[in-house]
């Protein structure tokens, strides 16, 4: 049965990894492009060679919107994208900083912490910020 991916999805491993404590992107064996969102072809040649790797975790943020609640209903969060250094483009959030001083051209780092259902997310802090 050649060509059929065997496993679970890229989709599955990321979380996976995450829930591991480890944040990995994939990189085209073929092409040497950075893959995000996980796939399982490359975006940019069409390759399945396609590794997970470890990124450096920094990033600028490329846009950023506050959305805006009730205090009980958890207040305002702020969501954003920032693009890493090794190209690709994340939605996440911006800890550690008020929403207000979030800004494009931000240059922020990836940790994993919890998304919004509990799960081990990505999320991003202003560079020098430590937790």
């Amino acid at each position: 049965m050649s060509g059929i991916v065997q496993g679970p999805g890229p989709d599955a491993v990321f979380a996976s990894r995450l829930a591991d404590g480890v944040f990995e992107i994939q990189k085209c064996g073929a092409c040497g492009t950075h893959v995000f969102h996980p796939r399982v072809i490359c975006t940019a040649c069409g390759s399945a060679d396609l590794k997970w790797v470890a990124p450096s975790g920094r990033g600028t943020v490329y846009a950023r919107t506050i959305i805006r609640r009730k205090p009980e209903k958890g207040g305002d969060y702020n969501v954003v994208l920032v693009d890493l250094d090794e190209g690709v483009r994340m939605m996440s959030r911006v800890d550690g900083i008020e929403n207000d001083e979030i800004a494009a051209g931000l240059k922020v780092s990836a940790t994993i912490g919890e998304g919004p259902d509990g799960a081990p997310a990505v999320v991003f802090r202003p560079e020098g910020d430590t937790p």
